[in-house]
């Protein structure tokens, strides 16, 4: 499957963007998704996953609250509402798929689990 992941951009403390990532394929309401982070010279961070099965969400502890991902099966979409965003979320977001099948959720953090991924859409948030 192929991802594009859009919706980055600059924004100030306290604001909110939306990003979105559009999924080809006919099959993508199976598919668990996930959003990772990273910064240079750090590894990539997960954020939230949504599971195909039933589209339950789980979020790092650090986004809870703050972060909302959801899914649009009929647009082959996912989303990240990102609220109150703060200047350490600054980062290169990028949408994830696992194609092979259904999450083992003790897995569902480790960013070698999805084995498809989008080029990445860059988030600043200034103070």
């Amino acid at each position: 499957v192929q991802l594009q992941a859009s919706g980055g951009g600059l924004v100030q403390a306290g604001g909110s963007l939306r990003l979105s990532c559009a999924a080809s394929g006919s099959t993508f309401s199976k598919y668990d998704m996930a959003w990772f982070l990273q910064v240079p010279g750090k590894e990539r961070e997960y954020v939230a996953n949504i599971r195909g099965r039933d589209s339950r969400t789980y979020y790092d502890d650090s986004v809870k609250g703050r972060f909302t991902m959801s899914r649009d099966n009929a647009k082959n979409t996912v989303y990240l509402q990102m609220n109150n965003l703060k200047p350490e979320d600054t980062a290169v977001y990028y949408c994830a798929a696992n194609t092979r099948g259904s999450t083992i959720t003790s897995t569902m953090r480790n960013p070698t689990v999805y084995n498809s991924w989008g080029q990445g859409t860059q988030v600043t948030v200034s103070s």
